[in-house]
């Protein structure tokens, strides 16, 4: 297995195996050392003995034994130390594949890395950096904040759930509200990047299911907060649409290009029960206006239906008041651009510009396409090969390319 191989299993089990082993020892520095490390031995013994069936149970089975050694070795330099790791068998040690039943478990984990004990800015990165396993680039570019900032807060929450002592178990529910805002946020993002990818055949493709299952898992646990049930009504419409989101020759179709005879109408009224509730429950909360602006897309029948660009710059007004950052006003633009014009548009994204959004892909591609509708062929190519830069997915890519050819055709 060469390292691209290996790196592409990391990207896909290191949460579930992160999140296993934590709830197996009780301690987060220990579970991330332990996968660490064993990550190292299969990169130097892969290569030499050939991948394991199940490279997943490999790495949880190794890296689970180098967390017992780093226990015991622990022991004997304090002299004194904690009681013997329990042995008998658990829900983790009886996983055979990669098929084991770590979702809920991460839900766990969720939880925990989410304790009040750590900063609010922090609580959802720490959880996507350790139960998600993305990067710490990935998380900054998501939240638009500096690598070496998020890196910072990343040490210093995991310094704070070790001297709070948090306990590895799924807090009671009158502690859940205080951590919703963070395990919500923590969801959102996780499926946000997999969405991001249109062809679903990335790192984190895997996460569409999983955060399908765990939004709805929330709900059910939460049945009082509407907001989870905004959440898991928006990935449902969004999850609706994949069906469409690539052409014949794996190019992304943008939305409002989407055939809507393509799409998923179980699932369109799986989230319409889900807003529902969500209405019912918190009307105004920007989650749900997100949702409604999903639902307002998933009520086209089929391309003959003109694009609701109308309604959905509306709906953007009303979620700028409740929830006014650069990514929503970024979409509101693209809006803006179909309702009163490109120049119109160009002029509220320019007025965005900041460092934090110069690693955000979308901001240039948004650019780009606006450039190019002002007749500014320039700087619009200019705008794509920067987006380019940043390394979208394949499906993402071959529509860059293909704009980028039509400029610079005479």
């Amino acid at each position: 297995m060469n390292g691209a191989a290996l790196d592409r299993v990391f990207r896909t089990a290191s949460g579930r195996i992160v999140a296993a082993l934590a709830n197996r020892f009780r301690d987060l520095a220990l579970a991330e050392d332990a996968f660490s490390e064993g990550c190292l031995r299969a990169a130097r013994t892969w290569p030499e003995r050939g991948a394991p069936a199940d490279p997943p149970a490999w790495l949880y089975r190794v890296s689970e034994r180098i967390a017992l050694d780093m226990l015991r070795r622990r022991r004997r330099r304090e002299e004194t130390g904690p009681q013997d790791v329990a042995v008998e068998p658990s829900p983790e040690d009886a996983m055979i594949d990669d098929a084991w039943v770590i979702p809920d478990e991460r839900l766990r984990l969720i939880f925990i890395c989410c304790h009040p004990a750590v900063a609010p800015e922090a609580r959802a990165a720490l959880t996507l950096r350790l139960v998600c396993g993305l990067t710490v680039t990935e998380i900054a570019r998501a939240f638009l904040v500096q690598e070496a900032t998020l890196a910072q807060r990343l040490v210093r929450a995991k310094h704070k759930i070790a001297e709070a002592g948090v306990p590895f178990e799924l807090p009671s529910r009158d502690a859940w509200p205080e951590r919703m805002e963070a395990v919500l946020s923590t969801i959102e993002i996780a499926y946000a990047k997999a969405h991001e990818d249109a062809g679903g055949a990335g790192a984190h493709a895997g996460f569409a299911v999983e955060m399908l299952h765990l939004s709805k898992l929330l709900a059910d646990l939460a049945p009082d907060a509407g907001e989870a049930f905004a959440l898991a009504a928006l990935i449902r419409y969004a999850e609706a649409r994949r069906p469409a989101r690539v052409d014949s020759f794996g190019v992304m179709v943008p939305l409002s290009g989407q055939d809507p005879a393509l799409w998923r109408r179980d699932r369109i009224a799986e989230a319409d029960a889900l807003m529902t509730e969500a209405t019912r429950l918190a009307p105004m909360a920007s989650r749900t206006l997100q949702a409604q602006l999903q639902r307002i897309w998933c009520g086209r029948r089929s391309l003959d239906d003109p694009a609701p660009w109308p309604a959905v710059l509306a709906h953007y007004d009303r979620l700028v008041a409740l929830r006014d950052d650069p990514i929503v006003r970024l979409n509101r633009a693209v809006a803006l651009a179909e309702v009163e014009g490109a120049a119109a548009a160009l002029g509220a994204v320019e007025a965005l510009a900041c460092h934090a959004l110069e690693g955000f892909l979308p901001y240039h591609a948004v650019r780009a396409d606006l450039f190019a509708r002002t007749g500014e062929a320039d700087a619009a190519r200019a705008a794509y090969r920067k987006a380019l830069a940043l390394g979208p997915s394949q499906a993402e890519a071959r529509w860059i390319e293909a704009r980028l050819a039509a400029l610079e055709k005479p």
